[in-house]
């Protein structure tokens, strides 16, 4: 299995810093499977090209396939894996470059936050889906897509076309997003792994799929793809993936045909509903009762809170993709709608979504749309009735959340600000989570450490703040989300 990477920014050989491997030596990493070697076909100034080859010990891949793999029978003696790439090379990929997929560089620290003009060819790889897969998956990523089928055998063309193809993407990307849109889409591409998949793959896809997984238009295929269609992982997955960010679980598992679990038998589809029941504390037979994913409770939470404090004008801080943006849109009390966020990508995604270039003037008028950063004094924050911080503090490092609450608190200081972030207690409710919710999330919060930082805010800046539980309040854990609502002092 072969991967070549090219760098044409000047110096190319630059990409050796980003990949920690140094163009001039041949390094060899010993997997379970064989072994990968990293080498540099060529190292210039205009051009550098490096490549991972996995070679694949037949015979230790052999002994490892359980007797429950597609195709047992045969795979002892005609396997195709060790010429085309999957999830073989996506593990490779992922131990060799390790370091360079989280975006580290102590040599060259500047480096890794460069987007560089790329070119990833794999030469051959299993693709269930064909060409067309490739480029659904690929090109939302920015990447420009050839993929070319391969011939089942060149000298019979009558044959037709493998589930092969020849993959060459090229676009202008951070080393650690291509390696890890690769090191999550082989295996999907694939439509399977070589190995046993456990719970901790969700954490696994959740942390490679930072930044691009929940906003990607496939992300139900690749998560269901990705899990090897173990549906309560996915649904794991994908209830993270809302968590993140503010769409509905359903949003982000459409249904798809090819997707659809296998049929079950009458006794299976009784045994599921028995346990549903048992689990839910419902008796068999009752009709089911559509719930509404925390992220969604949690918007018409802080929507509900607006209205009820008659805000006009509200400004949403760390509007992600515009989700609340649209919301607030949607209803004409809200005469006046901002949304400000540090990601430029996600600003054109929200513009997109919210459909800006075709939007009537009337509604038009009302929004503004801007990149800012909220630990920096910035003139527009200020004019609204109400500011929202809708899972935002979460994600700034401690040391700064006193600028955030100067900027917010202290110089935007509208009349309301509304603030939610996860209760950390909650956390031993959800299945098979590590860790914090998030990987970018720098801390989570007790109900009692919110309480205390939200409750000296309110009291250095002028405010009074009350508390509110968003999702199901578990009287051992408390809600799964936490809001708190500041009111600014007339007085002050």
């Amino acid at each position: 299995m072969l991967l070549t990477i090219t760098n044409t920014a000047r110096p190319a050989t630059d990409l050796g810093f980003l990949l920690h491997k140094h163009p001039a030596r041949v390094q060899e990493f010993r997997q379970s499977s064989g072994t990968a070697t990293v080498f540099y076909p060529e190292a210039g100034e205009e051009r550098c090209t490096a490549a991972l080859l996995l070679e694949i010990d037949p015979v230790a891949l052999a002994r490892a396939r359980g007797k429950g793999s597609p195709d047992f029978s045969l795979s002892q003696y005609v396997n195709d894996r060790p010429y085309a790439a999957s999830s073989l090379l996506a593990v490779a990929l992922g131990e060799v470059f390790r370091t360079a997929r989280a975006g580290r560089c102590a040599a060259r620290p500047e480096l890794p936050g460069t987007a560089l003009p790329l070119e990833l060819t794999l030469p051959a790889l299993p693709c269930r889906g064909g060409p067309d897969l490739a480029h659904r998956l690929f090109e939302p990523l920015g990447w420009e897509v050839e993929a070319r089928a391969l011939p089942l055998d060149e000298g019979f063309p009558e044959w037709g076309e493998s589930r092969y193809v020849r993959l060459v993407l090229r676009g202008s990307v951070r080393v650690a997003d291509a390696l890890n849109h690769l090191y999550v889409l082989l295996p999907v591409l694939d439509d399977g792994k070589h190995y046993w998949i456990a719970p901790d793959e969700v954490d696994k896809l959740i942390r490679a799929g930072e930044g691009w997984l929940r906003g990607h238009p496939e992300r139900g295929l690749i998560t269901r793809r990705y899990l090897g269609r173990r549906w309560s992982l996915a649904r794991t997955a994908l209830a993270r993936l809302a968590e993140l960010g503010d769409e509905t679980e359903e949003h982000l598992e459409p249904a798809l045909a090819e997707d659809a679990p296998p049929e079950a038998t009458a006794a299976d589809e009784a045994a599921a509903a028995e346990a549903d029941a048992e689990a839910e504390g419902a008796e068999v037979g009752e009709p089911e009762v559509k719930v509404r994913s925390l992220s969604v409770r949690r918007r018409e939470a802080v929507l509900g809170k607006l209205t009820e404090l008659g805000a006009a004008s509200v400004i949403d801080l760390g509007c992600g993709q515009g989700e609340l943006v649209g919301a607030l849109l949607s209803r004409p009390a809200f005469a006046r709608v901002a949304g400000m966020d540090v990601s430029p990508l996600a600003l054109t995604i929200a513009a997109r979504r919210l459909r800006l270039d075709r939007m009537p003037d009337a509604r038009r008028a009302r929004l503004t749309l801007f990149q800012g950063a909220l630990t920096y004094t910035d003139k527009r924050l200020s004019g609204y009735d109400a500011a929202v911080l809708m899972e935002v503090i979460e994600h700034v490092d401690p040391p700064r959340l006193a600028a955030l609450e100067r900027v917010v608190f202290g110089n935007a200081r509208p009349r309301h600000v509304v603030v939610t972030t996860p209760n950390i207690e909650y956390n031993v409710r959800y299945a098979f989570l590590t860790g914090l919710r998030h990987p970018d999330h720098r801390f989570e919060w007790t109900r009692a450490e919110f309480a205390a930082w939200a409750r000296r805010v309110a009291a250095e800046h002028g405010y009074a703040v009350a508390f509110e539980p968003v999702g199901d309040d578990d009287p051992e854990v408390g809600p799964p989300t936490q809001m708190g609502v500041f009111t600014r002092d007339q007085r002050s």
